[in-house]
């Protein structure tokens, strides 16, 4: 028997038969850069791009989370000329809620026909009859914010109930919309800014592990402008591992709904990254890492 790869252990999704290893994939840094544009066309080494897709699905991850805003449409055509026809476990997840506009902003796209034009776009450039799951990306870059979202998403429900998706998750969501969107329709999973620095979602975290609704983080190590902590380098320098790994390795152990969609474009960083599932983070080590939390609070 073929020993299975250890990415963190398994989370199944609430109310479905889709089990996911913890530790998977973000294809978001798969797409270019163009001056301040950034996620914007093709990357510089489409070879490089596909090597890194390959690995990702060589080393067990069955879990791709990706957009057809990104590039725009770069990542999902990528990830559909690297995996195509895709393995029979690998489940894609990706985001509608947003277009990229010709500056690179990221300006909304919520309503009802934008949100079908977008399901199509991604069922399209992905090669797929039907998508796992489709988040609804609402708020802001870090945070939700206090909006209406019932057209688009009575619209995913209407997709849902026509086979073009299969289940529906929120990102950058608060507590309170999530209540709301319940009384809509299912929501499996929930994809908000979260790490060892910012922990605003806490409670929230804590709350959707009761329910057996996956969390999954974006930024694990602060985004665009990544994290700075003296405290954070120590205990990655005190385990010989990076400061990453070890952001994954806290995330993995904070609770055992969180998945984890670290992206890169390197496959050293992309092997780097999974050896962070079986990174165990020693009570001290915990102890420094939540003082990060505490003071940035």
């Amino acid at each position: 028997m073929t020993k299975q790869p250890d990415l963190g252990g398994t989370f199944t999704l609430s109310n479905t038969s889709i089990t996911l290893n913890r530790m998977g994939y973000g294809a978001m840094q798969l797409a270019g850069k163009d001056g301040d544009k950034m996620v914007w066309g093709s990357p510089r080494d489409v070879p490089g791009a596909i090597a890194v897709l390959r690995e990702v699905v060589a080393a067990g991850v069955n879990h791709i989370d990706t957009s057809d805003f990104y590039g725009p449409h770069v990542t999902n055509q990528l990830i559909k000329q690297a995996l195509h026809p895709y393995p029979d476990d690998l489940v894609i997840v990706t985001k509608v809620g947003a277009r990229r506009g010709s500056d690179g902003s990221w300006p909304h796209a919520r309503s009802r026909q934008e949100i079908i034009d977008a399901v199509h776009d991604n069922l399209r450039n992905l090669g797929l009859d039907v998508i796992d799951v489709v988040n609804l990306r609402l708020g802001g870059l870090t945070g939700p914010t206090d909006e209406p979202f019932e057209e688009p998403l009575t619209a995913l429900a209407e997709l849902k109930q026509q086979g073009l998706i299969r289940h529906i998750g929120l990102s950058t969501v608060s507590p309170q919309q999530l209540a709301a969107a319940q009384a809509l329709t299912e929501i499996v999973c929930i994809q908000n800014f979260y790490n060892v620095a910012q922990r605003t979602d806490d409670a929230f975290v804590d709350d959707l592990a009761a329910q057996g609704i996956a969390y999954v983080p974006y930024f694990p190590l602060g985004g665009f402008a990544p994290l700075q902590s003296s405290r954070l380098n120590d205990v990655a320098a005190s385990l010989d591992a990076t400061p990453m790994q070890v952001a994954l390795a806290w995330l993995l152990q904070r609770s055992p709904n969180i998945l984890l969609i670290p992206g890169t474009s390197s496959v050293q960083h992309l092997r780097e990254n999974l050896k962070a599932a079986t990174l165990q983070l020693p009570d001290e080590a915990l102890a420094v890492l939540g003082a990060i939390g505490a003071a940035a609070v």
